[in-house]
């Protein structure tokens, strides 16, 4: 805050004249000087106003123009002036709004802006077309998102996936401390002694500990296509976490319209996401055939597709697919997204048709997807979110 919006009402006219964007009719008669108008200018800069030019009649790129010098310093000045949270959305607002992922392209550039799940998002989207001079720098700046994702998601997800994994290895003789009460008791209820008010147990059930011997399989089939920028990149860092662990053993696939095995380098979720192309059709029928292909032990494996679910290829063979697939005993789960961005447009018949088939569509967050992997590992009903 200025020193000269100290008064309340001052303050909120100085933060509706930053809103609106200084325009003669915006009514505030608030005048801007030193930190307020480099702020206004950063501000005007992208966004100008609604008839598409900036204050002064100038185009509304004008302001950033087309070379990386001048966005670079246009770069430097909103990490200034804005947390961290609001840079990340300007950033995005001026690559989709005024063009500028090209100039992503230019190391210059990778270097002065805040990288973000999106940012990595757009850098996938061109990295066929990215130089080598380039992709040193693009590479270091995907690390640096998926390390803080990893800090962020592992060690939660790890814990959260070991103790389902015990829960899921039932024994029928028990030690005391690895007794499931709940089950035992339910199972023995006909044992159940009036005048003692109390129950015998003949059977009881107990938690095992996971061992190397008790593996569960996961697959996650993930689509590719552009409007999946943000799941890919953590469903590759979920899928690498998943694949550190002993008991589970993880295979990750992408597809379009083809289909690509990246299991083998799932311990670097970085290859994972350069071995990626965004963009392109999709045939989830012909991905699922796939990932049928490669199960051995349908009992014991969660697949989990990832996908708007806007089907390219045969819907019916991909919906006798998926039925077949639970009827042997797989557990088979349907994201629309794995991000924080909430349910993206979908295929609402393709959606409705998996529900019926006992695989609801939702989408999920990354601080929820252990969850849900917990309860798919434990064969129990899934945490869907009311909103899905």
């Amino acid at each position: 805050m200025t020193a000269e919006a100290t008064d309340p009402a001052q303050e909120r006219l100085r933060r509706w004249r930053l809103v609106l964007g200084g325009d003669s009719a915006d009514g505030t008669g608030c005048a801007l000087s030193g930190r307020d108008a480099a702020m206004d200018g950063a501000l005007t800069a992208l966004y100008g106003r609604k008839d598409g030019t900036a204050p002064g009649g100038r185009e509304r790129s004008a302001g950033l123009g087309a070379s990386a010098p001048s966005v670079a310093r246009w770069l430097g000045d909103i990490r200034t002036y804005f947390p961290s949270s609001v840079v990340q959305v300007m950033q995005r607002d001026a690559i989709d709004r005024l063009g500028l992922a090209t100039l992503l392209l230019e190391p210059e550039m990778l270097e002065a802006v805040e990288a973000d799940v999106h940012l990595v998002g757009t850098l996938l989207s061109l990295n066929k077309a990215m130089p080598e001079t380039t992709k040193e720098t693009a590479r270091a700046v995907v690390r640096k998102v998926v390390e803080d994702l990893e800090k962020r998601l592992a060690t939660r997800t790890r814990a959260t996936l070991t103790g389902a994994l015990d829960r899921s290895a039932r024994i029928s003789r028990p030690r005391h401390h690895d007794i499931d009460w709940n089950r035992t008791i339910a199972a023995n209820l006909k044992h159940y002694l009036p005048e003692h008010r109390t129950i015998v147990p003949e059977r009881l059930i107990g938690f095992g500990r996971a061992t190397r011997s008790t593996k569960k399989e996961v697959i996650l089939c993930i689509d590719q296509s552009g409007s999946m920028a943000a799941s890919v990149v953590y469903a590759s860092v979920f899928g690498a976490v998943l694949a550190s662990m002993r008991t589970i053993s993880t295979r990750l696939v992408v597809f379009d319209t083809a289909v690509v095995d990246l299991t083998d380098q799932l311990d670097d979720p970085v290859d994972v996401l350069f071995g990626t192309q965004l963009g392109g059709g999709t045939d989830i029928n012909r991905a699922l055939a796939y990932c049928q292909s490669q199960i051995s032990r349908p009992a014991e494996t969660v697949v989990v597709l990832i996908s708007d679910l806007y089907e390219g290829g045969i819907r019916d063979e991909m919906l006798k697919r998926v039925s077949a697939m639970k009827a042997s005993g797989v557990q088979f789960v349907t994201l629309l997204a794995l991000s924080d961005e909430g349910a993206p447009a979908y295929d609402r018949e393709h959606a409705a048709a998996l529900a019926a088939l006992g695989a609801p569509a939702f989408a999920c967050t990354p601080d929820l997807f252990p969850e849900v992997m917990a309860a798919a590992i434990e064969k129990r009903p899934l945490p869907i979110p009311d909103a899905a």
